[in-house]
């Protein structure tokens, strides 16, 4: 069966207030939360439990939103990650700044600032507690154009699995090279994507 086939299929009946579709969602997709809210909290202080809880708040979010109709552009796997990613972002930057309140002003240090690691950094800059259906889909066109832009198939896995939050170690023994290597591709992407958004 295609995988993409499913996955819109479950879409669909979760549009439909199917609960089995979102046991299917949650099976597929939550851990992948997971990881992206725990790469971008790696860089301040927390509570071990904070990534899953940012992750559930996220899904559930998700799940009603859709239930309800506020996602119409959500109509496939390809929009269906980028926006599960905005609703995530969302809820970590709600989460440091109520930590940031709480010590009175302290604040986080932006993931990969200094290393320039991190290609996803507008999403730090967001202001609403979630994404309007009409930003979901710019970020939905947003993250199509810029994997097309990327014309070899390994560096377009490695930019989807660095924005879900696998450590550069992770990556390497995925593509059974050295952490150096995917370093060095990571330095490529953030050059065509560089190039890319100054021919804009």
């Amino acid at each position: 069966m295609n995988p993409d086939a499913t996955v819109t299929q479950w879409i669909h009946q979760l549009k439909a207030g199917r609960s089995s579709a979102v046991q299917k969602l949650w099976e597929g997709y939550f851990e992948r939360m997971v990881r992206l809210a725990r790469h971008r909290l790696a860089e301040g202080p927390r509570a071990a439990a904070d990534e899953e809880d940012v992750a559930l708040s996220a899904f559930d979010s998700f799940c009603r939103g859709a239930q309800a109709g506020r996602f119409p552009q959500l109509v496939d796997r390809d929009a269906l990650w980028p926006l599960l990613v905005a609703i995530t972002s969302h809820k970590l930057i709600d989460l440091k700044r109520r930590e940031g309140r709480q010590k009175r002003g302290g604040e986080w240090k932006r993931l990969g600032a200094d290393s320039g690691e991190n290609s996803v950094t507008a999403l730090d800059e967001l202001v609403s507690r979630e994404p309007t259906p009409q930003f979901a889909c710019q970020m939905a066109e947003e993250f199509r154009r810029l994997l097309d832009v990327l014309a070899d198939e390994t560096l377009r896995s490695i930019a989807v699995w660095r924005l879900e939050g696998y450590e550069i170690t992770e990556i390497a023994t995925r593509l059974n090279c050295v952490p150096r290597t995917v370093l060095r591709k990571l330095d490529r992407i953030r050059t065509i994507w560089s190039e890319t958004t100054e021919q804009k």
